[in-house]
């Protein structure tokens, strides 16, 4: 509502001779629309503006254990959960959808874990369109378990920015070093009383309209 256009104003017509109320007209008809464009100017750049802007964002996330097949194979990261959502969806729990157009910056925050009396190693990268996209993967080293039952912690965190078309979808795959390296989840926990750790937590928001 506030960042409405507002429409040119329909000035009147000039007489041929100077007319008083005509000039007053005239000043009335453009001082209200300065006006308004002031106040939209206002809302948009003021220490404010930032609230009346829509853009797209999305947070997803999962809630369970990946675990790979094997070491060979590259794994598509499932987020089956959804935080909040504008302009950007999933599909089959793997693909981000883009709605719109645009400059897109995307997060990830990964629980890692590694069940094994060895270092591991988890590979986790982006593609585009299901093609791989180059220089986007990360490599995360795991320490040996910590005892049987116990697995090594850590997070795997990077960030990933791209142009987009309408409809684009972007995925997270991943490989692993021995099956005993995984994504985990723990549900919520007491003493204290602490959330659940997703497996997955990935974000998604607008940067940019793509520069011409």
């Amino acid at each position: 509502m506030y960042l409405d256009s507002p429409q040119p104003p329909n000035l009147p017509f000039s007489p041929i001779e100077f007319s008083s109320q005509y000039q007053e007209q005239l000043n009335n008809a453009l001082r209200l629309y300065f006006n308004r464009l002031s106040n939209v100017t206002k809302y948009l750049l003021g220490p404010e503006g930032g609230q009346y802007l829509n853009m797209p964002f999305a947070e997803f996330f999962d809630t369970t254990d990946q675990i790979a097949a094997s070491t060979t194979a590259a794994n598509v990261i499932n987020f089956s959960n959804t935080t909040l959502s504008n302009g950007i969806t999933t599909q089959n729990s793997n693909k981000i959808v883009f709605e719109y157009g645009g400059v897109y910056n995307l997060q990830y925050s990964i629980q890692l874990a590694n069940d094994d009396n060895a270092t591991q190693d988890i590979d986790i990268w982006f593609s585009k369109n299901g093609t791989n996209e180059s220089n986007s993967n990360r490599r995360y080293g795991l320490s040996p378990r910590k005892s049987s039952g116990d697995p090594y912690h850590t997070v795997a965190c990077a960030n990933y920015t791209n142009s987009f078309v309408a409809n684009d979808y972007v995925q997270l795959n991943w490989r692993t070093s021995n099956t005993a390296a995984y994504l985990e989840h723990y549900t919520a926990s007491a003493s204290p009383t602490r959330p659940a750790v997703p497996s997955v937590i990935v974000t998604a928001t607008f940067v940019s309209s793509v520069p011409e």
